[in-house]
């Protein structure tokens, strides 16, 4: 287990220097010093707080211990309370005739979902083509039809991320308010750890009061180190820090938290491109993912975030979240159609293992209704 220390008073022996003190204060690394001294220029030390970077040693990666996990229930059941498939069943209960009604409440069941009104209105105009050439012999075959088009609008974007391309390899979390991002950086601490990484956590979220606690709890629950500042304190300096820390400790991931920022904040969002500045004035490569977490309830105001985050801090891969609790979970389709974002992950759960890399013809096969009478879509 690691060891944290606090701060102590200000009467007492000061504390060691940070890394956010003034340019001459920084060990020069070669060639880089001129950019870390220009990096350090643009980074506020604040006045009252230095970082908390805790004192420890890469701890050995064994897997975390912690009461037996239920056993990994299947995307069909973690999908099943939404109102798609029920929707589409009722659907094809009511119309069995194989005509353009049938494809026009279709098309109106797609949009109720989230899939967007450009998606579902391909979609339905390819099955209405193929429906007036008699592909089709009964509502089965175009229901499974439509499996095979909405799998393939979400099999360009199923591409895992993969860590092991820098050392350390940085994950820059962003997204809204209630998102997710918290819970969702303790989760892949958790992954990645247990795939035999070292990981440490940068406190980047230094406006919410218990941003930095929880994930400090999360650093502690999965045995990884986190870097902090107070409350209030610049995150491009936290981050620097944690960068600088992950560098001389041989950290192969460093996952970075940022403050939940409506994207309508001007302010915030320049917040997130002076991050990602500093970041590059140590490794210009940096950050290696700007990972987006989104919250599947938010339905169709997911286009107009990833839109703005994507046009301030670049956002390289996606993490829709809440999937299990939403009736809907059509979003995933609007957003693969609108930007090809690679979708990195989905949040079926609570748990560490509900976090799934996304897989396209899974998430298909548990939104859609298994079966319609006897016809049978999948397995």
């Amino acid at each position: 287990m690691l060891k944290f220390w606090k701060k102590k008073p200000a009467e007492t022996t000061p504390p060691p220097p940070a890394a956010t003190e003034p340019a001459d204060a920084v060990a020069p690394l070669g060639s880089e010093s001129a950019a870390l001294n220009e990096a350090l220029a643009e980074i506020p030390a604040p006045a009252d707080t230095r970082a908390e970077v805790e004192s420890f040693a890469v701890p050995a990666i064994d897997p975390v211990t912690e009461a037996p996990a239920p056993t990994k229930r299947s995307w069909r059941d973690r999908l099943s309370g939404n109102a798609f498939a029920r929707g589409l069943t009722s659907l094809f209960v009511r119309h069995p005739k194989l005509d353009d009604d049938l494809l026009d409440e279709l098309e109106t069941t797609l949009i109720t979902a989230d899939v967007g009104i450009e998606a579902s209105t391909e979609l339905v105009e390819s099955l209405r083509k193929r429906m007036h050439k008699r592909e089709f012999a009964d509502a089965p075959a175009l229901l499974a039809a439509l499996r095979e088009a909405l799998v393939a609008l979400l099999k360009p974007v199923e591409q895992p991320l993969d860590v092991r391309g820098h050392h350390p390899f940085v994950v820059l979390t962003v997204g809204i308010n209630g998102a997710g991002k918290t819970t969702t950086i303790g989760k892949l601490a958790r992954r990645w750890r247990d795939e035999r990484h070292a990981v440490m956590l940068a406190a980047g979220d230094t406006f919410r009061a218990a941003a930095v606690e929880q994930l400090k709890t999360w650093g502690e629950r999965n045995q990884v180190p986190v870097i902090s500042q107070g409350q209030d304190a610049d995150a491009a300096s936290v981050i620097f820090d944690a960068l600088q820390a992950a560098r001389s400790r041989g950290i192969d991931v460093l996952i970075a938290d940022t403050a939940g920022r409506l994207h309508t904040q001007g302010g915030l969002m320049d917040e997130l491109g002076k991050i990602a500045r500093v970041l590059k004035k140590i490794d210009p490569a940096a950050p290696h993912e700007v990972l987006m977490v989104i919250d599947g309830t938010t339905g169709q105001n997911a286009i107009n975030q990833v839109r703005q985050f994507r046009q301030i801090v670049g956002v390289t891969g996606l993490v829709v979240t809440k999937l299990d609790g939403t009736a809907k979970g059509g979003v995933v389709f609007a957003l693969a159609r609108e930007f090809g974002l690679p979708i990195r992950y989905v949040g079926l759960g609570e748990t560490a293992t509900d976090l799934r890399v996304f897989e396209a013809a899974a998430f298909v096969d548990g939104l859609l209704p298994a079966s319609l009478g006897d016809g049978h879509l999948h397995d």
